[in-house]
């Protein structure tokens, strides 16, 4: 019988993938955490300053509402609504003001039609299909010892690949909404000179968070792709 999922030297693959998402999480956490504690010169909430860039780039139909949880803010394209954390919503700091910022940039990303976004929007029911039923495809294909095996691992890679490629193209589309962000509330007034440069700050550690993932899924990935090969040989 084999057994390469329980006894495997390409385990540190996936050890450096989690350690690299510890040490993103925790340099976001704690950015946020820093400037979630400096307030905005404006005053203004995070809802105020999304509703205010919403109003200045004409879009005149999404929604600004609140959701509970910690950094869960996002910006849903299917019935454009603009959600906004406990530690968003009501504060008026530089760090959540800047978050709201960015989420208003996927929302101008959507009303301008950011091909990125419409590809990432596209490969999500493909990417969701992928990530469930890979591991099974996977783990059936390395224990079998039948002709079948093969195929079986080759649909697993084929299906967590799309999972993959979802984290990559998620990359130019929260690069480019940070992007924007900052350069509306430096345009705007909304923050001042140096106030956009702490939010620089704090969307740089959230970035870092979604190359962290790409960079995990890459490697756990490539993990299977290396077991694959074992397992042929």
């Amino acid at each position: 019988m084999y057994y390469p999922m329980f006894f495997d030297t390409t385990y540190i693959l996936v050890l450096i993938g989690v350690i690299i998402c510890m040490i993103a999480s925790a340099k976001m956490n704690s950015t946020f955490s820093r400037y979630s504690r400096v307030r905005s010169r404006s005053g203004m909430t995070g809802r105020e300053a999304a509703e205010r860039i919403l109003f200045q780039a004409g879009i005149r139909d999404v929604r600004v509402e609140h959701i509970s949880g910690n950094l869960t803010d996002h910006y849903d394209p299917r019935n454009k609504t603009l959600r906004l954390s406990d530690a968003t919503y009501h504060s008026d700091s530089v760090a959540a003001v800047g978050v709201a910022a960015h989420e208003c940039g996927h929302a101008i990303q959507h009303e301008t039609g950011y091909i990125p976004l419409a590809v990432r929007g596209s490969l999500v029911p493909i990417a969701n299909f992928g990530s469930s039923i890979a591991w099974p495809l996977i783990i059936i294909g390395l224990i079998m010892n039948s002709n079948m095996s093969a195929l079986l691992l080759n649909l697993g890679i084929l299906a967590f690949s799309f999972a993959v490629l979802f984290q990559i193209i998620t990359l130019p589309v929260e690069f480019n909404a940070s992007g924007r962000a900052l350069k509306i509330l430096g345009n705007s007034g909304i923050l001042y000179e140096d106030e956009v440069r702490d939010t620089r700050k704090v969307l740089t550690a959230a970035a870092l968070t979604y190359v962290a993932g790409a960079a995990s899924a890459i490697l756990q990935l490539l993990r299977i792709v290396l077991l694959a090969n074992r397992r042929n040989d």
